[in-house]
């Protein structure tokens, strides 16, 4: 990093963190090291101090996870987000007409994190849940939200390609995904074919603010044979939520 004021440790800290996230009780100091390229020597004393501050937490085998520090951080942020509770009494409405699984997530660079979720009563079981870090070209909830970016931004925040598919059906072209997400900006709402997991499709549709800039992004999701029965109700509710929700984030009808 070349920027003036760049603290190099907080940087080797965040990787440290992201990879612990992304693999808990994996992986040891040996391994973080070879991962990381952070020499033993730096990293047993920052692992150290981040073992001290709780922001993670040494099991059995030396392995790591996140610790009860960054549990309370995260629980902190999203209570700062209004949007997060107009979502849980806003989306119980959808959820009685549709009867299906409702997810709210923001775009966080390349990825989505997924803060809410409004579970139908079966026992079908997402592969995102609140928390997760999703990519955003994978999922309908990002997709929506990319919708805002032109094609030399997106080329920027994926500069490698074939993007990393998740699925057979996943979209790995940039210029492919630009040109599904000019529809999504017309009919205002996208769709995504098992492209996050097979055998599941979702619907997303924007959450606006007050200055009409995209924050977050609303989706419903199902299987196969229930997009079949209720795929178009599906895109007509969602469509209706993130409406409520961006009039409740001061969304301007002018």
């Amino acid at each position: 990093m070349s920027e003036k004021y760049w603290n190099p440790a907080l940087e080797r800290a965040d990787k440290v963190l992201n990879l612990i996230a992304e693999n808990p009780s994996k992986y040891r100091l040996i391994d973080i090291s070879k991962k990381l390229e952070i020499s033993k020597s730096t990293l047993f004393i920052l692992i150290n101090t981040m073992e001290k501050l709780g922001w993670i937490t040494k099991h059995k085998g030396d392995v790591y996870s996140l610790g009860g520090t960054i549990g309370f951080l995260g629980s902190s942020y999203l209570k700062q987000f209004n949007i997060l509770h107009a979502f849980y009494e806003e989306a119980v409405e959808t959820q009685f007409k549709v009867k299906e699984n409702l997810q709210l997530g923001l775009l966080d660079g390349g990825d989505v994190i997924y803060i809410g979720k409004l579970k139908d009563d079966s026992m079908v079981q997402l592969v995102t849940e609140p928390g997760m870090k999703f990519p955003a070209y994978a999922t309908s909830i990002g997709k929506i939200q990319l919708s805002q970016y032109t094609l030399e931004e997106l080329k920027h925040l994926y500069p490698v390609e074939p993007l990393i598919p998740k699925t057979q059906y996943t979209i790995t072209s940039v210029e492919q995904l630009y040109n599904d997400l000019q529809k999504a900006k017309e009919q205002g709402y996208i769709e995504e074919h098992q492209e996050s997991a097979e055998g599941f499709h979702c619907v997303a549709a924007p959450i606006f603010d007050f200055n009409n800039r995209i924050i977050a992004g609303v989706s419903i999701a199902m299987t196969t044979g229930h997009w079949e029965q209720k795929g178009e109700m599906a895109k007509d509710e969602v469509v209706k939520l993130a409406h409520r929700l961006s009039l409740r984030s001061g969304q301007s009808l002018i």
